[in-house]
């Protein structure tokens, strides 16, 4: 059993967590995160592509909150996409970056060195490993200005270099950098804002009438890119998991997204629909606030970010993987989704058995989604609200900024990052279709 005391790791040792912030007086939890002028910094946030999905809402949220609750000057260059509406709504400061299909970009080496050149940044945070690599040679490296890399990926990035400050999603992943040799590290969770993100923030009626969702029926909520890399079979395993309950329980599965490949996942929810006679598999599309969506399913079914939202709006939840992987989210699977990441691999390669029995497990016992969305709500309050984890981003960046590796040091690590780069043929992969590929990733 898991209390709400910092989760333990695979080896049963506890990790650092900040204290909790209190659900019931965010006001009093903001407070204590402020820092005072002399301690501010300006920050240039590198990301990538502003795609809908999860790395560029982690991005923003923690480039406002590093603006708002700790005072920083920050400054945001990245692709122009769908979610510069975000941007414009937290009123960040924010620079175009150049679209960039393979990297190194030279186009966006070159942005990039120019925009600190004119910024005058006392660090550059960047995400993912084509946004450093693009910095790391042209700013870090050529221009001595300290550097942050969040790494969002669920497996170890070998490319990024070992000397530069790093950050990693989840503690095992920080627990195998340290064991590679990699000294810098911190732990990064997702944030989620849970002001925003929580029982009654957001009103579910429009939603609900427009998508038909009546009171009598059990509505799983699924927000996904829906690709066909690493996303495909969990929402193919939901939508055939809802064609073999859904003469017995009257289920209703709503999916969230877009991506290549929905027309494929829409044929197949349109046979499930028309063997139970009622649409019980329903697209919405793209939503760029899918708060409504979370707020009105009784059970989530989703990884990574997703999962975490629906935790803090209060919902059961199926966390889902590859390979088969379903487990729900419960005070027995706690520790080992906090030390993992909100993802797994399973090993029934076409079974689809393990998902129907967690979707049954849970719809069949309304009496446990008040309490299981209670533990699920508290426990993302505590350990993943984004006061908690901008401040730790704060205080490493702060780190980062004081001290920089020798140059030699650094030279050193750009030969060795140049090549895994080539041995790992990474300048065969495109990055358009990598940040839609990030593991446990909304």
């Amino acid at each position: 059993m898991c209390d709400l005391a910092s989760p333990a790791d695979a080896h049963g040792n506890r990790g650092t967590i900040a204290q909790p912030i209190n659900p019931q007086c965010p006001a009093a939890g903001t407070n204590l995160q402020l820092k005072d002028a002399a301690q501010t910094m300006k920050i240039l946030v590198f990301g990538h592509h502003l795609i809908v999905g999860g790395t560029p809402l982690n991005s923003i949220e923690l480039a406002a909150a590093l603006r708002d609750l700790h005072g920083h000057d920050v400054v945001f260059f990245a692709t122009p996409g769908p979610m510069l509406k975000l941007i414009q709504q937290k009123d960040l400061r924010y620079l175009p970056a150049p679209e960039g299909y393979v990297h190194p970009s030279p186009a966006r080496m070159r942005a990039v060195r120019e925009v600190v050149r004119r910024e005058r940044p006392d660090v550059v945070h960047v995400w993912d490993w084509f946004q450093c690599l693009e910095a790391y040679y042209s700013v870090h490296l050529a221009m001595r200005v300290p550097m942050v890399v969040t790494d969002m990926f669920m497996t170890l990035t070998r490319v990024l270099p070992k000397a530069l400050p790093t950050t990693f999603g989840t503690p095992e992943l920080v627990d195998k950098a340290k064991a590679a040799g990699r000294q810098r590290v911190e732990l990064l969770l997702p944030p989620v804002d849970v002001q925003l993100n929580a029982p009654g923030a957001v009103d579910t009626n429009p939603f609900r009438e427009r998508y038909g969702i009546s009171q009598d029926s059990i509505t799983l909520v699924t927000v996904s890119r829906l690709n066909v890399s690493m996303k495909f079979e969990s929402l193919a395993r939901s939508i055939e998991a809802v064609g073999a309950l859904g003469a017995e329980l009257p289920l209703r599965l709503i999916i969230v997204g877009d991506g290549g490949a929905r027309a494929t996942l829409e044929a197949l929810a349109s046979e499930v629909n028309e063997r139970l006679g009622r649409p019980a598999v329903i697209f919405t599309g793209e939503l760029l606030d899918p708060r409504p969506a979370y707020a009105s399913a009784d059970i989530v079914i989703g990884m990574g970010g997703s999962a975490l939202r629906g935790m803090a709006f209060g919902k059961p939840v199926i966390v889902v993987g590859e390979q088969g992987f379903s487990a729900p989210f419960t005070p027995e699977t706690a520790d080992s989704f906090y030390y993992k990441g909100f993802f797994g691999l399973g090993s029934a390669h076409g079974n689809n058995d393990k998902l129907v029995a967690d979707i049954r497990g849970i719809a069949e016992a309304p009496a446990q989604f008040a309490v299981l969305g209670e533990f699920a709500r508290q426990f993302v309050v505590r350990h993943f609200s984004l006061e908690t984890v901008s401040a730790r981003l704060s205080e490493f960046c702060r780190s980062a900024a004081s001290g920089m590796p020798a140059l030699p040091v650094g030279v050193a690590d750009g030969v060795r990052s140049a090549a895994v780069y080539v041995r790992e043929r990474l300048f065969l992969r495109r990055s358009v279709d990598l940040a839609h590929d990030k593991r446990g990733q909304s």
